[in-house]
């Protein structure tokens, strides 16, 4: 039998204990060397993807045309009449609910011998902003409506705007004197405001409907513009501009603007008010412009007064109305924007809040 000495013991128990200190020691460098392996490996592979997807983006976007897109179709008839049905379902009795659905197929039967015939109502819906955004698709909608319709048929143009640039909004409306030019009948539908540059282009219908308390008119012509000058001199620092051309800049937003200049600007805001009234004079001559053509705006009771439109009602009630007697197809041209188009849109909208620019 072999016995060891308390310090031969010791020793042993040392080195086995330095033994099992180094073993861990090794296995943690190990793991921790694998997991920073492994998340390398992660990012990388994160990395690869992420610019596999860009590039596969870009690709995508070039094949795409800039002006891809559809016009959407709906059947607006066809979507009042299942909301009635839906409504007789829960009003009448089985009985009565019996007899209104065998006299609904026979109508449905007389309506599809008459379909060939029948006239249609294109519905058209424009939301205006300052810069008449939405007439990118206006005029692919007027374009398709162009080439689809059949005499007989009409536009009615479900309208919002307080007015914005005077450039877009002439550009809107001599997309409207497109569908006048191709003898397709177009009403403007007003439900809450048509002003200024909105105004323009209800005119250019060849009627204009608008709810009693719509806010109609602001035939003028408005810019403004801040100025920093005065704040840029405290904190000395200089501006300086180079122009060819004594009007290439009548005012400015960071120099100091001249009597001259603010005078000609005047000028020019008055040249475009002249054209402005002419354009409303000609389609709408029976307007006393000298009463209307100051600025202002009325409620539609007034407008009507006034002659701005020629009838009150809401658009509900005139497209209620068009359903009654024929078909009604609601127009929507939709382009697909890329994240970067939306953020940038989002972006201008908030700059045009803040800078406004000359408008109508």
């Amino acid at each position: 039998m072999i016995s060891l000495h308390a310090p031969a013991i010791n020793h042993i128990r040392n080195l086995y204990s330095y033994r099992l200190s180094a073993y861990l020691c090794a296995m943690e460098t190990f793991f921790s060397h694998y997991l920073l392996f492994l998340a390398d490996t992660v990012t990388i592979v994160v990395a690869l993807l992420i610019v596999a997807g860009g590039v596969t983006a870009m690709a995508m976007n070039k094949r795409k045309s800039p002006t891809s897109g559809q016009v959407q179709v709906s059947d607006l008839r066809k979507q009042l009449e299942q909301s009635s049905e839906n409504v007789q379902q829960y009003r009448l009795d089985k009985k009565a609910l019996k007899v209104h659905q065998k006299t609904l197929k026979k109508d449905h039967k007389d309506k599809a011998k008459a379909l060939i015939t029948e006239s249609c109502a294109y519905l058209l819906d424009f939301k205006g902003d300052i810069r008449a955004s939405a007439v990118s698709a206006l005029r692919e909608e007027i374009s398709a409506i162009i080439q689809a319709a059949k005499p007989g048929d009409t536009v009615l143009l479900r309208l919002e705007s307080g007015g914005g640039m005077v450039n877009t909004y002439g550009l809107a409306s001599a997309q409207l004197l497109r569908l006048r030019a191709a003898k397709i009948q177009v009403t403007a539908l007003i439900d809450t405001v048509a002003a200024s540059g909105g105004y323009m282009m209800a005119v250019a219908a060849d009627r204009i409907v608008a709810s009693p308390f719509a806010l109609i008119g602001s035939i003028g012509v408005v810019a403004q513009i801040p100025n920093f000058h005065r704040w840029l001199q405290d904190r000395n620092i200089d501006w300086e501009q180079f122009t060819a051309g004594k009007f290439k800049r009548t005012v400015t937003l960071f120099g100091e603007n001249t009597e001259s200049g603010r005078a000609k600007l005047r000028e020019e805001l008055e040249e475009t008010h002249a054209l402005f009234r002419e354009f409303v004079q000609q389609y709408r001559p029976q307007l006393d412009l000298e009463q209307v053509a100051t600025g202002e705006a009325w409620l539609g009771s007034k407008a009507l007064q006034l002659g701005l439109v020629d009838q009150l009602a809401t658009s509900d009630e005139i497209i209620l109305e068009a359903a009654q007697k024929g078909k009604v197809l609601a127009l929507h041209y939709q382009r697909q924007k890329t994240l970067p188009q939306r953020l940038g849109l989002a972006a201008q909208q908030s700059w045009d809040k803040l800078w406004q620019r000359p408008v109508s």
